[in-house]
């Protein structure tokens, strides 16, 4: 047997599978799977400006049109990417102790990108929910609103008497959009290339091993 033929296909067949396997981790096959229905890598979702930081969830109540509802949906954590309208309940645990003993506020409202530069990045539609201003003293700041369309929002934290532009803590949601939607091209690309290896080393290796039988082939004649 010519050995030499053989690298070609193998190394060919080693990137294949080193391909699939990516793909196979960002669908969520990995051994982590406790994020295969959110969009946070083990789930941590951290948000910060200059200033301040929140490890924020969303979680979604189940439909309740939903013929079959899955109970451990309404525990399935979400970040900025949240897949549908519905009722809606937050979360933002606050990093920073000092502001635990600030007044904050919170205030949920619709908006349309506008393509300029923060803070002027959105326009304000309407206001879907607000909570006074109180203390948080556990760190612990929690709301719930009932968001009844799909489209683009901003989750405010109000600190303090939110006089700058800093302390008007913005967490910018996404909802009717696919959590992991941001990953799929990749996948597909990675299967494409992957099968296209695969296909291209095994033609490389029958031909070379057709070449081989003909070179021995001519070699017996006398």
């Amino acid at each position: 047997m010519n050995i030499q033929r053989l690298p070609v296909f193998f190394i060919a067949r080693l990137m294949a599978c080193v391909l699939l396997l990516s793909g196979c981790d960002k669908l969520g096959f990995s051994n982590k799977q406790s994020n295969a229905l959110g969009n946070r890598p083990d789930l941590d979702c951290i948000i910060a400006n200059d200033f301040y930081a929140v490890h924020f969830s969303a979680y979604l109540q189940p439909d309740k049109n939903d013929k079959n509802p899955d109970p451990k949906a309404a525990f399935v954590p979400f970040c900025q990417k949240i897949p549908r309208a519905g009722k809606m309940f937050f979360t933002a645990d606050l990093i920073d102790r000092d502001i635990r003993a600030t007044p904050i506020g919170i205030k949920l409202v619709e908006v349309e990108k506008t393509g300029q530069k923060a803070p002027d990045d959105v326009r304000e539609i309407r206001t879907v929910a607000e909570i006074p201003s109180k203390l948080y003293p556990k760190g612990a700041v929690e709301a719930q609103a009932d968001v009844d369309k799909t489209g683009d929002y901003v989750l405010y934290l109000l600190i303090g008497e939110a006089m700058e532009d800093d302390d008007k803590f913005r967490i910018a949601l996404e909802v009717g959009v696919d959590p992991q939607g941001a990953d799929l091209p990749l996948v597909a690309i990675g299967g494409v290339v992957a099968l296209v290896l695969l296909v291209l080393g095994f033609l490389v290796y029958l031909h070379k091993r057709r070449k081989a039988a003909q070179i021995n082939g001519n070699g017996e004649q006398p």
